[in-house]
């Protein structure tokens, strides 16, 4: 009895240190990004905005790549933490290149592109995407920067270093990185890293216009962290404009930006994370975020991950879209409909002009 007594003992002490020494590891490996950063532009050939000319932007979350119809993820209630594999990556990449190109957009925000991630399979997506799209000026943004995640046991969802992709058919002149606010708890070490990139983009009458792309936090439990990340967003947007730049945001806000969504796409108004109304109306004044004709057509941009797609059944939510400054005109806001094929959103299309 004795021996198994110590036997016992000896085992559980392992355990304690081998558990203690991984939380060390993970606190002493997280770290973040100084505020403020200027961020590298990739160039290509381009003439500046035009004033005269309707054009068009899209936002979409490509969900690094590893969400197809049949993937549900464990954070959702799902059964799956990484890409099927790095064909299947591969493959949804394709899709979501294949669906730009659709669209031809001037503009593009893409969220949650991986540089490389035990999730995705370590492709290189920001890659994947400057070689599908080279005809585009290009700035990458880290909004994410994980440590190894010894979860779940079964299959562990690892390290990534993840972050935003902005394109544009004309010249970017400048860009930065503005670090968000986050949880400075344990939670900190779900959700590292959140920022914004602001990139600059000649126009033909002398203005820039100013584009920004945002992934806010999805998981928090804590709403102040999403309401500090909503007011930094809002105060650097205002300045924009008061210096007289044109603004356009593109981003997933992880709110729903139509308040009706739950009657809309008749699931559930249980409130989520994810899923509270976006703050309209502490947008800075003459700001608007673009939602006509949303509800009519009753598109989702997202989907719940707790189980494989299916469109009778599954969670759905619009929580993806744009939000522009006075001077910008819009004439059309829309969902494109993908069926969910290559990510668990939908882009979302707006054509706009510059007054």
């Amino acid at each position: 009895m004795k021996k198994w007594v110590k036997a016992l003992a000896i085992t559980a002490g392992g355990v304690v240190l081998v558990a203690g020494g991984y939380i060390g590891y993970l606190f002493a490996s997280y770290h973040r990004l100084a505020d403020d950063l200027p961020l590298k532009v990739t160039h290509a050939k381009q003439s500046a905005l035009s004033t005269d000319h309707v054009n068009t932007a899209m936002s979409y979350n490509i969900g690094y790549g590893s969400y197809p119809q049949s993937y549900s993820f464990f954070m959702d209630g799902g059964k799956h933490s990484r890409a099927y594999s790095a064909q299947a990556v591969d493959k949804s990449l394709a899709g979501v290149v294949k669906t730009t190109h659709t669209i031809d957009p001037d503009i593009a925000f893409y969220q949650e592109v991986d540089v490389a991630g035990d999730r995705s399979q370590h492709v290189d997506e920001v890659k994947k995407l400057a070689n599908g799209m080279p005809d585009y000026d290009r700035v990458f943004a880290q909004n994410y920067d994980s440590a190894y995640l010894f979860y779940p046991f079964n299959q562990p969802i690892g390290a990534a270093k993840s972050g935003l992709v902005t394109l544009a058919r004309c010249p970017i002149t400048s860009s930065r990185r503005y670090s968000l606010p986050v949880d400075t708890d344990y939670n900190k070490l779900m959700d590292l890293d959140r920022a914004f990139s602001m990139s600059r983009v000649a126009v033909d009458n002398g203005k820039s216009l100013v584009l920004v792309n945002i992934h806010l936090s999805a998981f928090t439990p804590n709403h102040a962290v999403q309401e500090a990340q909503f007011a930094k967003l809002f105060k650097a947007i205002a300045k924009s404009y008061a210096q007289g730049d044109y603004v356009i945001v593109g981003g997933d806000y992880n709110h729903r930006v139509i308040p009706n969504a739950p009657e809309v796409f008749h699931t559930s108004a249980k409130p989520q994370t994810w899923t509270h109304p976006f703050p309209v109306d502490q947008l800075p004044k003459g700001f608007t975020q673009p939602t006509s004709g949303l509800a009519a057509a009753a598109i989702p941009s997202a989907r719940g991950l707790d189980k494989p797609w299916d469109p009778a059944k599954s969670f759905k939510t619009l929580i993806d879209g744009f939000i522009v400054s006075p001077n910008v005109e819009v004439h059309q806001v829309k969902v494109v409909d993908t069926d969910f094929k290559y990510s668990d959103h939908n882009p979302v299309k707006m054509t706009f002009s510059l007054k």
